[in-house]
């Protein structure tokens, strides 16, 4: 019984996060790091943006020729 057990627990495809984060490359998971870090930083230190022209844009007047 306990080779047979042995057997059918061996061809299970289960694997554990440390083998599936050994398998990422450095490069990604240091990009994600950096893209998560700023992404932090630009929402949390309350920097005020101004990325809408609404309420800064007036409009020229025209001049008739």
């Amino acid at each position: 019984m306990f080779p047979m057990a042995r057997n059918a627990l061996s061809h299970l495809r289960v694997q554990s996060i440390p083998q599936t984060m050994a398998r990422q490359s450095p490069e990604t998971v240091g990009t994600t790091f950096c893209i998560a870090v700023w992404a932090y930083t630009a929402t949390q230190i309350g920097v005020e943006w101004n990325l809408s022209p609404v309420g800064r844009v007036t409009p020229k007047e025209w001049r008739d020729q």
